[in-house]
């Protein structure tokens, strides 16, 4: 008799067990939950790398089916699809048993405490998440100055500004947002502001194609068409007298202008290119005698006639030099100086020649070998003219300017001045003269 009821207890206990987990399980397949972050994906399987059904708001209530280890399976807007369940809260729909364990109680409140975090918690925990999708790995640039957003949200809050250029690393994308890695953060920005590196580089290189090609058109523009207006003119390699001598050309050689800078022409002639002192080009040709000769004329020509015309045209020259050196009169003397606004009487004279092509020796006694030798009756604009006690012991020079008198770096009280060399002290100490020209 014990033994039946011990059987139909068991029986009834059975039952009770049964149907116990049968109300369970439909109380929770009847469960509602709450997203508990700004933005959570619903996925269609329960992986962080399976393709996104939909992006659920926070707050929005969705339909808890089952659960699936870290996930569950839920429905939202008519979409049934996969959550990880620290994105939602579930609302129970019946309470909980009172009669669990302290172990239970405890296992309880942690679970409790990891789901009760605040909605940023959660979105810096679904930042970490969305770094273990399968990355896209492309590079891009970013257009121009933007800001990156927490989601793929015109509103979203934002993260940090991304600069023009800057690369980025494409991990995900949802239609019209790329979801991008910096140095130091991820976050989402619009499709439209990035670009493929490549493209860039591209487009960089054709910009520096065609302003190359922009500069060469610009270098090859001619100013204007002059003429040599001495009788010997050096093309230097750069625009110094110092520099490397291109090619000699003669009186009115007709030279293509490219620039002007500095007292320097820049000038192509003959398939080459070099650099003229602007003072020794004219808009006109010079006229000479021997242009009107025949030939047979020009064969008889006498040295007496070829020396008056040399002279002519040094004296033409001297002119201009005259010129250009009385320009600076008033500037300051000082000792070793050479220009512009301070000179001593060689560092003076060695500046003013120079502007004309013509490079002299440094110092005065120096100069005195430079050129060729001019006797005092025959002194023509521009020659030098030496001063010393003898011609092993000069120590001054100056330019004749015509009339007796020559300008120069007097001494430091004076400066740059003028002084006549027929009486005082530059008679009496007058070496010679050299003409340069």
């Amino acid at each position: 008799m014990k033994s039946k009821k011990s059987i139909k207890s068991i029986v009834t206990v059975a039952i009770l067990g049964i149907a116990v987990l049968f109300f369970i399980n439909s109380s929770f397949a009847a469960n509602t939950a709450k997203v508990n972050v700004e933005t959570a994906n619903l996925r269609e399987t329960a992986d962080s790398n399976s393709k996104i059904l939909e992006q659920l708001s926070l707050n929005q209530e969705v339909e808890v089916i089952e659960q699936s280890g870290d996930w569950y399976k839920v429905k939202a807007m008519g979409i049934t699809g996969y959550l990880r369940q620290d994105l939602i809260t579930v609302e129970q729909s019946q309470e909980e048993p009172t009669n669990t364990s302290v172990e239970e109680n405890t296992q309880a409140t942690q679970t409790e405490s990891e789901t009760n975090t605040t909605p940023e918690e959660n979105n810096e925990e679904q930042q970490d998440n969305n770094s273990s999708t399968k990355r896209d790995g492309a590079t891009k640039k970013v257009t121009e100055d933007t800001k990156l957003k927490i989601v793929p949200a015109i509103n979203a809050t934002d993260i940090i500004e991304v600069k023009k250029d800057e690369e980025v690393i494409v991990t995900e994308t949802i239609n019209d947002w790329v979801c991008v890695e910096t140095e130091t953060t991820k976050g989402w920005i619009r499709k439209e502001k990035l670009k493929d590196v490549e493209e860039n580089q591209e487009t960089q290189q054709e910009e520096n194609k065609e302003e190359t090609t922009e500069n060469q058109q610009v270098a090859e523009t001619v100013l204007k068409t002059l003429f040599v207006n001495a009788e010997t003119v050096n093309v230097r390699k750069e625009a110094n007298t110092d520099s490397e001598v291109v090619v000699k050309l003669s009186l009115n050689t007709s030279v293509d202008v490219y620039a002007e800078e500095n007292g320097w022409s820049k000038v192509k002639v003959e398939d080459k290119e070099g650099y003229i002192s602007s003072a020794l080009l004219s808009d006109k040709k010079q006229e000479t005698s021997r242009s009107l000769e025949t030939p047979r004329k020009q064969a008889e020509q006498t040295q007496e006639q070829t020396n008056t015309q040399a002279t002519t045209s040094s004296s033409g020259q001297g002119a201009k030099v005259v010129e250009t050196a009385k320009s600076y009169i008033g500037s300051k003397y000082v000792y070793g100086a050479t220009g512009p606004n301070s000179f001593d009487c060689s560092g003076f004279t060695y500046y003013i020649y120079k502007q004309y092509g013509v490079s002299l020796s440094r110092t005065a006694a120096a100069q005195y070998k430079n050129g060729t030798a001019v006797s005092r009756s025959d002194l023509q604009l521009g020659d030098l003219i030496m001063f010393g006690p003898s011609a092993s012991g000069i120590n001054h020079v100056g330019i004749y300017i015509g009339g007796g008198k020559i300008v120069h770096a007097a001494n430091a009280s004076r400066g740059v001045t003028t002084d006549t060399i027929n009486s005082g002290y530059y008679n009496n100490n007058y070496v010679g003269a050299r003409r340069v020209l």
